[in-house]
This record gives structure tokens, C-alpha cells and sequence, in this order.
């Protein structure tokens, strides 16, 4: 036998396995809600595109599916698992105690354990951001909010905005409406629509949705009514350019993006100042966002970065209580 043939059976033996497949479990709503899930599919896909290896995916249509689906990624030793929403969290600590020679991720929830990383945000940073902006468009000094399922991560995006909003006029009214109290909250457009449709016949001009896929609806409806939307999770400028006036962007495809890399158990938090979120400004709504808008929230960035403006956490500081 040559030494060439040697030197290849040599490598082909101290090569590690092939690394395990990532497996992305999404929440209600869908892969493609435009919104949260979507983000994270995105985030999947990029991974899959710069590496050239599949990963697997699950879409949950009932909440009995969850544990079923995680443990036939687990079963199958994909590596890591993704659980995306905070719906999944008590279904990860289940699984990942029983399979603690896996990695596992979970985006908006905490699991504590030794094989499980836990990624959250700071949607109220994002959201003062988008608060400041509607309050500075809105030409009644009315700007609505809908939520969908009525959890207290997405008070959080409320709380955000409202404070936001008063920074920047602090005689504006807020209305608010969440659209459920099921997980099916997240994918109800008709119902968006709905209580969009109400909220203007308040005389709200500026409406944010945070509600995964129910905020096709709202936005519908405020193109249909001339007034102006604020897109959420990923940017979603581009649905109706000249009524979307932005989008809170949260980064859960970037996190699942490094998710799929590698996992850190552990908890990781990210906001303004990790890029984490942000509100998108693009070709599609740039001329919705005057120069003295951007500068004002821009400069409001800034200052949270900074640590000059304390935006208070609904979970963590006892405010915005509803």
C-alpha cells in the first residue's frame, strides 16, 4: 500500500462525524407569517445557503404537536434543536433532561439547564423607537397598538411603545387591543382587521401590530383606510410601501442564524446595543420618515445605548401595568 493511500486512510479516519443536522421547530402562526417564524426561517435558510448542508423544520399546527415534534428531532440526534416562541419552553426542559447529550436553543423563553441556551430580547427598546416615530406622525396625537395572544412578552412590546410615544409627545393617546388569549391569536388577519378598523374609527392615524401573522390584517386595513402601520419582527416595509411608516425589527433570524453555527448555553439578551432590534428604514418607506423624525429617534437611540434613557422592561420593572 502507497503512503498516499495511508495518508488518505489516515484522514478519513481522524475526521470527526459529519456534524449533526440543526433542527428548527417553529411556533402557531407558520413558517411563512411574514412576521416572527418567518424571521426565524430566514435565519435557517442563510445558514443552510452558507454551509450547503440541510437542516430539518417543523411547523406547529396544534399546541400536542410540540413535544411530539421535539422529540423526533431529538430522536433523529439533530443538533442543535430550535425552539422558536415562548410557547415552547416548558416542552424544551422536558425534552432537553432527557436527551442532555444534545444542544438546544429556545428563542423568548428561559430554560435552565446545562444543555440549553436561552435567547431573549429587548422588544421595548425597539419598540420606544417605533413609539417615538408614530407619535411624531400622527397628525391627530392618536396611535394605536395591537398584540396578539395576551401574554406578558408582548405587554412588553406595548409597554415599549407607549413609552416611546409619550418621550415624543407626551399629550398622545394610546389605544390598545390584544387580539386572544389562544395561541391562534397569531394568525387571525380578519380579526386584525377588526380591531384596526375600530381603533380608526377613534381616530388613531398610527397603528403598531405585534401579532405574528394577524397583522396582515391590520395592515390591510390601514392601507385600506389611508393611515399609517408599523410592521414587527421582520421588516415588512415592503407589504404596502407608502402606509408602512416601519417596522420594530427583532433579529431572531440572525440569532437563529448562530444558533445553527453553535450553540452557548446560557442566557443571551439582546438589544438596541447588540443589534438585537432596531426599526428599518428603507427605500420603501423613506419618504414617510422626514429628516428631523430620524434625527430625533436616532438621537433617542443613542441615549438608550448609552444607558441615558432607561426604557423600563414590562417582565422585569413593574411598569406599564395593564
Amino acid at each position: 500500500m502507497n503512503h498516499a493511500l495511508l495518508a488518505t486512510l489516515g484522514l478519513i479516519l481522524i475526521t470527526p462525524l459529519a456534524q449533526a443536522q440543526p433542527a428548527v421547530i417553529y411556533d402557531m402562526g407558520g413558517k411563512f407569517d411574514k412576521s416572527f417564524n418567518e424571521a426565524a426561517y430566514v435565519g435557517a435558510e442563510r445558514w443552510k445557503k452558507e454551509t450547503g448542508k440541510p437542516y430539518l423544520d417543523f411547523e406547529i399546527a396544534n399546541e400536542a404537536q410540540r413535544e411530539q415534534a421535539m422529540r423526533r428531532m431529538a430522536d433523529k440526534g439533530a443538533n442543535p434543536i430550535i425552539g422558536v416562541g415562548f410557547g415552547q419552553g416548558s416542552t424544551m426542559e422536558k425534552v432537553a433532561k432527557d436527551f442532555p447529550k444534545l444542544q438546544f436553543a429556545i428563542i423568548d423563553s428561559v430554560v435552565k439547564l446545562p444543555n440549553v441556551e436561552s435567547v431573549v430580547f429587548k422588544e421595548q427598546e425597539g419598540s420606544f423607537l417605533v413609539g417615538m416615530m408614530a407619535a411624531l406622525a400622527s397628525k391627530s396625537g392618536k396611535v394605536g397598538f395591537i398584540g396578539g395572544m395576551d401574554i406578558p412578552l408582548i405587554r412588553k412590546f406595548q409597554c415599549g411603545y407607549e413609552q416611546g410615544a409619550k418621550y415624543a409627545n407626551p399629550k398622545v393617546e394610546v389605544s390598545a387591543n390584544m387580539t386572544g388569549t389562544t395561541p391562534s391569536a397569531w394568525n387571525d388577519p380578519s380579526r386584525g382587521s377588526e380591531l384596526a378598523k375600530a381603533q380608526f374609527a377613534k381616530g388613531v392615524d398610527v397603528v403598531f401590530a405585534a401579532a405574528g401573522g394577524t397583522g396582515v390584517g391590520v395592515y390591510q386595513a390601514t392601507k385600506d383606510a389611508g393611515r399609517l402601520a408599523i410592521g414587527v419582527d421582520s421588516n415588512q416595509n415592503h407589504l404596502h410601501p407608502g402606509t408602512m411608516l416601519t417596522s420594530m425589527v427583532k433579529r431572531v433570524d440572525v440569532a437563529v442564524y448562530k444558533l445553527a453555527k453553535q450553540t452557548h448555553p446560557g442566557l443571551t439578551v439582546l438589544g438596541l446595543k447588540e443589534g438585537g432590534v432596531d426599526y428599518a428604514l428603507d427605500q420603501h418607506n423613506a419618504g414617510l420618515v422626514s429628516a428631523e423624525m430620524k434625527k430625533r429617534v436616532d438621537a433617542a437611540k443613542a441615549d438608550i445605548i448609552a444607558g441615558r434613557i432607561k426604557v423600563a422592561d414590562y417582565m422585569a420593572d413593574n411598569a406599564c401595568k395593564y
